[in-house]
């Protein structure tokens, strides 16, 4: 424990360093700069242990376990200082804590989504920081044949972006297929990825894993590389992440680092950027499985109240009659009183003891009432911009205008640094 503690002080000390290495340089790393960077001097590591290598044949399971345990727990250190430099910096630097962040257009957002990621964007937001959400239409077809009904997607993920408080004047939303020069960005920073690191992404592991058996494609393969031009294209700062995507994150700050040795002879071209841990536990679907759109057991944003209690009802629990809140013995019943708990504002632990001995049906009842009172404003909102297409369709295309603008500054600093600028 002392081990962790340390180390997670040493990281969260660096990010402050990392953070404010631009403060006598406002042209570093900042995309309306003609600058290319000047010297790289704040290469900073999310603690010990490398994710993304980590050898299960020649370590032993347990310290692997506790490596990575500390490695969290060092993250986490880094992302609570992180979170305490943007409520101190953000409105005057915004720069410093430039956010990217997005959503595949797979599917309709669920209250996942809205509790562990637009609520939080619209918080950095509402403190000044500058953010760009993309939606990556090319990565949907990572792990699928077809695009499916991508073009509603799309305009379905706007709808509650603005829904949630989103607003298209102070966050740019734009989608990958718009930007040319983003995608260019792979090419170079293919060059600084080992295939041997792509395969031991955890999270291509998992995508594979559940396009049913389909063998691994190029651009599955190379998900990774795409993120981390997302990231650094816009030269992004803060990365809104779970714990599973730490790794990805990892992979970004490896090529931001390789591009600044390799092709810049040591200047900050690009910086590496920093994990915002979400403190929203994972939420099970109503099945008690992982929530995901492709299993069909989430809540999604956009439906009524009727069909939220529908599917609440069909939630889930155990034959236990008292409701109690232990997650490692009752998941299910844990699941309920803690998505009551997010949208109520209160522990789950204390609903819990309020609902008692009434039962899972009315736990549901609680929880019900809870999802349903949380997403009223919202899907009010969401409604009353469905009337005006016209309009969602401007927020893209403004935003795809002011993302080309970043990418080709970009990429065009990448040409000159690497003597390609003919």
């Amino acid at each position: 424990m002392t081990t962790t503690s340390a180390r997670g002080a040493d990281s969260a000390a660096a990010v402050a360093v990392a953070v404010n290495a631009d403060a006598d340089n406002p042209d570093a790393d900042n995309p309306d700069a003609d600058n290319p960077g000047e010297a790289c001097t704040d290469h900073v590591h999310t603690g010990d242990v490398h994710t993304g290598h980590v050898h299960t044949g020649d370590v032993h399971t347990g310290q692997v376990n506790a490596d990575e345990g500390a490695t969290y727990a060092a993250a986490r250190e880094r992302s609570a200082v992180l979170d305490q430099l943007i409520d101190e910096q953000a409105a005057g630097h915004p720069e410093r804590f430039r956010v990217l962040t997005g959503d595949r257009p797979t599917g309709p957002l669920h209250v996942g989504h809205y509790l562990a990621s637009l609520r939080n964007r619209v918080r950095l937001q509402d403190k000044g920081v500058e953010t760009f959400i993309v939606i990556p239409d090319y990565q949907v077809i990572t792990d699928r044949d077809g695009v499916g009904a991508i073009g509603e997607h799309v305009h379905g993920l706007i709808l509650d972006y603005l829904a949630a408080g989103i607003d298209p004047e102070r966050t740019t939303i734009f989608s990958h297929s718009a930007v040319p020069a983003l995608n260019q960005l792979m090419l170079p920073f293919l060059a600084l990825t080992t295939e041997a690191e792509l395969r031991r992404n955890p999270t291509v592991k998992d995508e594979l894993e559940l396009s049913g058996g389909r063998p691994l494609s190029g651009l599955l393969l190379t998900y990774p590389v795409h993120q981390a031009a997302d990231i650094l294209f816009c030269h992004g700062r803060v990365v809104p992440v779970g714990r599973d995507q730490l790794p990805h994150l990892e992979q970004t700050r490896a090529i931001a680092r390789r591009f600044n040795q390799r092709y810049a002879a040591g200047q900050r071209i690009f910086s590496e950027p920093e994990a915002l841990l979400s403190d929203v536990p994972l939420l099970l679907g109503t099945d008690g499985a992982k929530m995901s759109k492709s299993r069909g057991n989430v809540i999604n944003l956009r439906d009524t109240a009727d069909e939220t209690a529908a599917r609440i009802r069909g939630a889930r629990t155990d034959s236990q009659r008292r409701i109690t809140f232990e997650p490692k013995d009752r998941p299910e019943v844990a699941n309920l009183l803690v998505l009551a708990g997010l949208f109520l504002g209160e522990a789950p632990e204390s609903i819990a003891e309020r609902v008692g001995e009434g039962g899972a049906q009315a736990l549901k009842q609680v929880v019900t009432e809870a999802v349903n009172d949380g997403l009223r404003d919202h899907r009010a909102r969401r409604a009353e911009l469905e009337r005006d297409p016209g309009y969602v369709v401007g927020v893209l295309r403004d935003g795809n205008a002011r993302a080309n603008v970043v990418a080709e500054r970009t990429l065009a600093t990448v040409r000159e640094v690497m003597g390609m600028a003919y």
